[in-house]
């Protein structure tokens, strides 16, 4: 179990490397190469990618957290459904909106790279 998982988590971490490289690849094999321009690319690609781990890490866990919280609160009190259930959800939706601010971030620095302008 330890040797498969050590194996996956290895195969993730070059994925993650090595995928800011293969992208930017396309900008470098344009003729001229501007190095500056394809580093940058490829570390934006590596920061939208960690964005959007550790922007879904927080919220993810939170949402478990509250559904534990709800399902034992109902399963002590079922006649309180109605306001823990309507409680949960406005909760879980709050939660939620973190999550879709670090994909908002992640799309920001794919597509409107501020740091491209100043390149030219």
């Amino acid at each position: 179990m330890k040797k498969s998982l050590i194996y996956v988590l290895s195969a993730m971490l070059m994925v993650v490397v090595s995928a800011p490289f293969v992208f930017a690849a396309g900008e470098a094999a344009t003729g001229t190469v501007d190095y500056t321009k394809a580093i940058i690319i490829g570390i934006s690609i590596f920061v939208a990618g960690i964005a959007m781990a550790f922007g879904t890490l927080g919220p993810g866990l939170a949402m478990g957290n509250g559904l534990n919280g709800a399902t034992n609160a109902i399963g002590r009190n079922p006649e309180a459904q109605g306001k823990i259930l309507l409680t949960m959800i406005v909760g879980l939706a709050m939660i939620e909106s973190l999550a879709i601010y670090a994909l908002v971030i992640a799309l920001i620095v794919l597509y409107a790279n501020p740091l491209l302008k100043y390149l030219g």
